[in-house]
């Protein structure tokens, strides 16, 4: 499973911060780990720093299967963690639901 991390322009692609979110994607994701391909995960600050707002970080994250089409989920939080976690549980529960439905055919 390869876990390509994108930041935008305001938001500093350290080399902490994509380990990190290749160590949460990686954790969640491990009971999928064979039937992934790619996670591609999009972090943003859609307001920038000059105005300051709520919820106005946003990660988008797209997982990719083998022999499958992506599937795609995005998160607005206060802040790049929390909006990383709510995209990381809505991806869980979206893959547990695809995989499901293929498997019950």
């Amino acid at each position: 499973m390869l876990i390509q991390v994108n930041t935008g322009r305001q938001i500093g692609g350290s080399a902490e911060l994509i380990a990190y979110v290749q160590e949460v994607v990686e954790s969640k994701f491990q009971r999928y780990a064979e039937r992934i391909t790619r996670v591609e995960v999009h972090l943003n600050d859609e307001n920038t720093a000059i105005k300051a707002g709520g919820n106005d970080k946003r990660c988008q994250m797209e997982v990719r299967f083998a022999g499958l089409q992506p599937i795609s989920v995005s998160h607005h939080a206060d802040s790049h963690d929390l909006a990383l976690d709510g995209a990381v549980d809505k991806m869980n529960n979206l893959i547990g639901t695809t995989l499901g439905k293929l498997e019950s055919r």
